[in-house]
């Protein structure tokens, strides 16, 4: 984490980042579990087999198509490792076909048979290549919190949104 005083981003000061950036919004996704209390419900229900409700995340694809629609792109960059998770079985089956067909790029860096190729093991979102958040978990994947870095190093940020993207597979393709 970072300094003395850092800047910790919630409710709508943290919406904004998401609402107001110009170009891009990119993500590194590195935890293979995420305890989100506003996602217990529905992975319950996904792991009893249910069927995933119809309007599932609908704002959340809003706003992504909204930022399709005006030309900025959001990327995701998710790190696994098989065999899945239940949480990332999850992921896979109820969240990213949804985000992908919204029109987010997601994609995804199989490290299971090979080693990292040098990201980091710390979640960011990265908007407009000039602002970093750190998304900072405990081992269970229970979120912190969210954290502006301020006077980031662009370019380690920009190197391992590259990298990401390098080793990556679209989520399309690496469902195929």
């Amino acid at each position: 984490m970072g300094g003395s005083n850092p800047v910790l981003l919630d409710g709508e000061e943290w919406q904004a980042y998401f609402r107001d950036f110009k170009r891009s919004a990119f993500r590194l996704e590195t935890q293979q579990v995420y305890t989100m209390p506003a996602e217990a419900e529905t992975v319950r229900s996904f792991l009893a087999g249910e069927a995933r409700p119809k309007d599932f995340n609908a704002t959340w694809h809003e706003t992504i198509r909204d930022h399709a629609a005006a030309g900025r792109t959001m990327t995701r960059a998710k790190v696994i490792r098989t065999p899945l998770t239940d949480y990332s079985r999850y992921l896979f089956e109820w969240c990213i076909p949804g985000n992908v067909e919204a029109g987010e790029a997601y994609q995804i860096v199989d490290l299971t048979d090979r080693p990292n190729p040098g990201l980091p093991d710390q979640d960011f979102w990265l908007f407009d290549e000039t602002t970093v958040v750190h998304l900072n978990y405990r081992p269970d994947g229970t979120q912190i919190n969210r954290e502006l870095v301020s006077s980031p190093d662009l370019r380690k940020y920009l190197a391992w949104r590259d990298l990401a993207l390098e080793n990556a597979v679209p989520f399309r393709g690496y469902r195929a």
